[in-house]
């Protein structure tokens, strides 16, 4: 028998370790995806439940900012926040001095015009008596009719300066010229305001409003005359309003939408008092709509999308939904899906297009339906109808 030599033996040898190191770095074959459990519910049409309902304040319908006519110093304050008040009822005192002063001197001016529209009066007097005597012309006696008429004039002057300034003295008390309730001071005696400054807020006796805000998304469907409910946040009282005027322009703050509804009857809350409002234009409580809940919903892009099962093949398929509110804890569907499809509602995070999936049933379930199939038939008895 013939000994291979080393040469013919690397031969021999060689494709087998050629065949041996492709085979080692060839890719092995990918294992197969599993076939994940999935929650799934049928797409059906709900009740809406829930209703917007936002937070207001009880405020006055008319609220007054009363200020003094005439500048100068506080000397004294007579209201306080809280306080109610009456018509002609004292408010604050402002330093009159000047003002006194000033009606004394054009008192001393109404004098003064006085004595001489007398003189005036007296010359005309004559010269008229002279006149008929013709001693003088007629032409004089023209020119003492024009100067009494002028000295009067001045009394006229000086008689309407004394009243201008008479009701400046009276100025210097600022008086509540309605009833109702001191809702804010915003002057302190020896603080300098000048005329027309507010010192007082006053909220009238009478209607009262509720104030609350709006999103603009919401403010077209709110229109003046609409019915509102009311309820009173402390006393849990309920009121019925309309609503009597939508903001023209958006809070450049909150950037939101200011509406008031006026209340009906004549029992109102308190001032100031919280209250819940639930405007009668964004009731949706009641109407059909589809809702899911919110683990079903994913972001696609800037898309909200949901897994649809395909049961024939048993494999799932994105599908774009619009979402327009939420009611409670689930979303409603404006578009995307039809009463019937099967949505996935669980897990939807770990699933991509295509994806084989099988539904998920929880152990009590199978566990109830396997003790009911290990059942025999014997043991099972008939129900009589007696």
């Amino acid at each position: 028998m013939t000994t291979p030599t080393p040469a013919r033996l690397a031969g021999l040898l060689l494709p087998w370790l050629v065949a041996a190191v492709l085979a080692g770095c060839s890719r092995p074959e990918p294992a197969p995806e599993p076939v994940r459990s999935v929650k799934v519910l049928t797409v059906g049409s709900g009740t809406f439940q829930s209703s917007h309902e936002y937070a207001g304040e009880v405020r006055p319908r008319i609220e007054s900012r009363l200020g003094f006519r005439v500048a100068g110093k506080i000397v004294r304050r007579q209201a306080e926040v809280g306080q109610r008040v009456k018509p002609g009822q004292l408010l604050a005192q402002l330093d009159p001095q000047d003002y006194r002063l000033a009606a004394d001197a054009s008192r001393a001016q109404v004098a003064a015009a006085l004595t001489n529209r007398d003189l005036a009066a007296a010359d005309y007097k004559r010269y008229a008596v002279l006149r008929d005597q013709n001693f003088i012309s007629g032409a004089e006696l023209e020119r003492r009719d024009t100067t009494l008429k002028a000295a009067q004039a001045q009394l006229e002057q000086a008689q309407a300066q004394l009243a201008a300034q008479s009701n400046q003295a009276r100025y210097t008390d600022l008086v509540a010229d309605v009833a109702g309730v001191v809702t804010a001071i915003e002057a302190e005696p020896g603080q300098v305001v000048a005329a027309g400054s507010a010192v007082v807020r006053i909220a009238q006796d009478g209607p009262r409003d509720v104030v609350f805000s709006v999103p603009e998304d919401k403010v077209a469907a709110i229109r003046p005359g609409s019915a509102v409910a009311v309820r009173a946040w402390a006393s849990g009282g309920d009121f019925k309003g309309r609503v009597r005027e939508v903001a023209a322009s958006a809070d450049p703050v909150t950037r939101t939408y200011a509406v008031k509804v006026g209340l009906d009857g004549a029992e109102q809350p308190p001032l100031g008092a919280t209250a819940t409002v639930v405007p009668e234009g964004l009731g949706l409580a009641g109407s059909a709509v589809i809702k899911l809940p919110t683990s079903a919903l994913r972001q696609e892009g800037a898309a909200t999308a949901v897994w649809v099962l395909d049961q024939p093949t048993m494999t799932v398929r994105s599908q774009p939904v619009q979402v327009t509110t939420a009611d409670g804890n689930e979303a409603v569907i404006a578009g995307g899906l039809q009463p019937g499809m099967m949505v996935v509602s669980a897990g939807v995070h770990v699933l991509s297009p295509g994806q084989k999936v099988r539904i998920y049933e929880d152990k009590a379930s199978a566990a109830v339906l396997g003790a009911a199939a290990q059942v025999p038939p014997a043991a099972v008895q008939p129900v009589v109808n007696k």
